[in-house]
């Protein structure tokens, strides 16, 4: 930490722009909230993000930056900066797609023009500020200001399971990074500030997907049958309850059912039944395990009661785990900027994020960017249709990731 805050005092002795590192000027902070509205106004499902990619791609190479659309067709990846194919890079990391929902907000002019289709959870806003942030280190660049090559990942698919992460992976983004850093809008932190947490900032989250089949009867007769209807319901409520007494409680592993289907009539035992949910877990190490132990008890259940089961276990991410070195730098990068006190601690939450796939292989963190109006009591929160941020926001985001790249010497 001494060391980082070192840098920190040595970034007020460099000259002009970089004084403040981030600092956007009036025209580009204009532009920037012009990008991120568009972007909000055209949003994109997973891996169908061509206009997206476009917009990022054409942006960046006005820069004189040479951006690589990744081989799976879109998303993007570019260097600022030369790389001397030897020292580490930190790597900037945004994710691009947009939610299947409607996007119901009233009065603003960049409300989503495309039916069921909203950037719900900012990464309009996720995209806007790394691309800000690779604008200005490229001016850096030109100056001789910047210490190291920085990579900015424009990753696509990030709501599908198992996330564009991985793929993102495969095509090679990683290649030469030493590091890197995320931001995720938060709606219950005031713009100007953001959360930061060392260790497991997010959950693991896994799809699970149970078909359970019996020969059917008259309800009136459930001892010649299997009663499906009564198994099912006992996979629903007993394999949870089963699982809280076989993995240890602060794992947080838990099964939460979204879906349960079956039968047709009153007086007819079903054939056939389906259940759908997720599968949580806060502990890295369990959510390994995890597979293994909710297919020993859902089978347990509901041999119990006679059913043929058929388990879909469909992995999705595992936690978001901070590096405590990453995290020191970017608390340094916001104090450099902004002072201590637009950094508070934040809380380990349930949702998942693929950002956690890229930590798999380099270290790096994840912080928590405010949106909220400061006051504003609307309550608003992400995966709804009615979300939006306070533009702000992207300013602070520049600012965080253009002050990490100075520090990452």
């Amino acid at each position: 930490m001494n060391q980082l805050k070192s840098r920190t005092d040595a970034l007020a002795e460099l000259p002009g722009e970089a004084a403040l590192p981030g600092t956007l000027s009036e025209e580009l902070r204009a532009e920037l909230i012009a990008f991120r509205r568009d972007l909000h106004m055209h949003p994109e499902l997973g891996n169908q993000e061509f206009r997206t990619t476009a917009a990022i791609k054409d942006r960046l190479e006005k820069a004189g930056l040479k951006p690589r659309v990744l081989s799976i067709g879109t998303g993007l990846m570019c260097d600022v900066g030369e790389w001397d194919g030897v020292t580490p890079m930190l790597a900037l990391r945004a994710d691009i797609d947009a939610l299947p929902i409607p996007d119901t907000k009233a009065g603003v002019s960049y409300r989503s023009t495309v039916p069921e289709r909203a950037h719900a959870c900012g990464h309009d806003v996720h995209t806007t500020t790394v691309l800000g942030a690779g604008l200005v280190l490229a001016g850096l660049a030109r100056q001789g200001l910047l210490p190291r090559a920085v990579r900015l990942i424009f990753q696509p698919a990030e709501e599908v399971l198992p996330g564009g992460a991985t793929d993102a992976i495969e095509a090679g983004v990683l290649e030469g990074v030493g590091r890197i850093i995320g931001v995720h809008c938060d709606p219950k932190v005031d713009v100007g500030r953001i959360g930061l947490r060392a260790g497991a900032i997010t959950s693991a989250c896994d799809r699970l997907e149970v078909s359970m089949d019996g020969p059917g009867g008259h309800t009136a007769r459930p001892y010649l049958t299997t009663d499906l209807v009564t198994a099912a319901a006992r996979v629903a409520t007993d394999v949870p309850a089963l699982l809280a007494r076989r993995t240890d409680a602060r794992s947080g592993l838990a099964v939460t059912w979204g879906r349960l289907e079956t039968g047709h009539a009153c007086n007819v035992i079903p054939q056939h039944a389906e259940l759908s949910g997720t599968v949580r877990c806060l502990d890295l190490d369990a959510w390994r395990e995890a597979p293994d132990l909710v297919h020993n008890a859902i089978d347990e259940v509901a041999g119990m009661h006679r059913a043929k089961t058929v388990i879909n276990y469909v992995r999705g991410v595992p936690p978001v785990v901070n590096d405590a070195e990453t995290v020191a730098l970017l608390d340094a990068a916001m104090t450099g900027r902004r002072g201590s006190y637009a950094i508070e601690d934040t809380e380990q939450s349930l949702g998942g994020e693929d950002f956690s796939w890229y930590l798999e292989h380099v270290p790096g963190a994840m912080a928590r960017l405010g949106v909220r109006t400061p006051g504003d009591t609307r309550g608003l929160d992400l995966h709804r249709g009615n979300f939006d941020v306070d533009e702000e926001a992207i300013t602070v985001g520049v600012e965080l990731f253009t002050a990490a790249a100075l520090l990452n010497t």
